[in-house]
């Protein structure tokens, strides 16, 4: 009977999912003695009943590292930790459904997990692994918000993706005379609205690390116009927020789902404006899961495939409780525990940052 190895993907969805997978499988296909499986929708696939999951061969990956998405599914709700359970009241609650999990993993011969994930995912895989759970973890993030890696598969495809955007919204903004503010994924980190900003040439980038002053944001739109004419280019990620003042999210209304939900400070960003006094038309886009869909480019391939033979080789290997890293263009590894001590903010004084302060963007500050 051959030994089995289960690959699951975990949180939000991300350019680069399937070219891991695949990695991981064709790796595998190198050790006869190895089979992988996949469980549907993170670990929800072991938990339910019937349960769901799938063999992976190289037929099955075929071509699948230029899709995006993943085809295992994913999900940000439920888990073995917060099993979404209705109480007799017609309420909902959460039940720990960890230790009937690690049963039906070695029920099902699985002797290693490879959990590909962000910061949420991979803290899981730490308290599975504390719990005996033989779990390596792979990071997937489009926010780049693991401090425990240089780079996550998927962010660069999500930059390019905005790039475009600003691209886009150059020429309808210049031949409207308007500002054109675009607001961009990333949740507590700035990344992607940093890089966007530097590669699509904006006047205004508004990030989470940087509360900014709102009269300061519309000195930098005022200096684009000569009288009415002109044009001016806001991105300000979701997470972004005024100084004192407080991130625009709501709660989360789906059932097992505890994540808040950002999104709308771009429309409140161009509300300020308007109650300042900008006469300037202004229109605001939410690119949302855009950034998250379409064809993984190269890089975030490349990097991905890389993760996904690391996996597999730390399985053969028995180094379990760690996830890949990528560090210093080198992959390697680092421990659970490690990856998920920090979160990988935008720190104030990297290059980036004043790259971008040296061509005359704005944070607002």
């Amino acid at each position: 009977m051959k030994k089995r190895v289960m690959v699951l993907t975990g949180g939000g969805d991300c350019p680069g999912l399937n070219a891991v997978i695949r990695a991981v499988v064709k790796r595998a296909a190198q050790e006869r003695e190895w089979e992988v499986i996949g469980s549907i929708e993170s670990f929800n696939g072991v938990l339910r009943e019937p349960t769901e999951i799938k063999v992976l061969d190289e037929h099955t990956v075929e071509e699948i590292h230029i899709q995006g998405g993943t085809i295992l599914g994913t999900t940000t709700k439920g888990g073995p930790f917060a099993w979404p359970i209705k109480n007799k009241d017609g309420t909902w609650g959460a039940a720990d459904r960890s230790d009937e999990m690690l049963r039906k993993l070695q029920y099902l011969g699985v002797e290693a997990v490879i959990s590909i994930g962000g910061d949420g995912s991979q803290k899981i895989s730490q308290a599975l692994y504390e719990k005996g759970c033989n779990i390596i973890g792979v990071p997937k993030t489009i926010d780049n918000d693991l401090s425990a890696t240089d780079s996550t598969f998927g962010f660069r495809t999500a930059v390019q993706e905005a790039t475009e955007a600003v691209d886009k919204l150059v020429t309808t903004a210049a031949s409207h005379n308007r500002v054109m503010i675009l607001e961009v994924m990333g949740r507590s980190a700035g990344w992607i609205a940093l890089h966007t900003a530097i590669a699509g040439g904006a006047e205004v980038c508004l990030i989470p690390e940087l509360p900014y002053d709102i009269n300061k944001v519309l000195d930098a739109v005022y200096q684009r116009f000569d009288g009415e004419k002109g044009f001016a280019i806001v991105v300000i990620a979701e997470g972004a927020h005024a100084k004192g003042g407080k991130i625009v999210a709501k709660e989360a209304t789906e059932i097992g789902d505890t994540n808040v939900k950002l999104g709308g400070v771009g429309f409140k960003l161009a509300q300020d404006l308007k109650d300042l006094g900008l006469e300037a038309g202004i229109r605001v886009t939410v690119l949302g899961h855009l950034q998250r869909g379409g064809v993984p480019l190269a890089f975030d391939r490349i990097l991905a495939s890389q993760f996904g033979v690391k996996a597999f080789e730390m399985v053969l290997e028995g180094k379990f409780g760690e996830m890949v890293s990528y560090k210093e263009s080198k992959i390697t590894s680092v421990s659970l525990k490690d990856a998920t001590k920090e979160y990988n903010y935008v720190n104030l004084d990297d290059y980036l940052v004043k790259s971008a302060r040296g061509m005359g963007i704005s944070f607002g500050d």
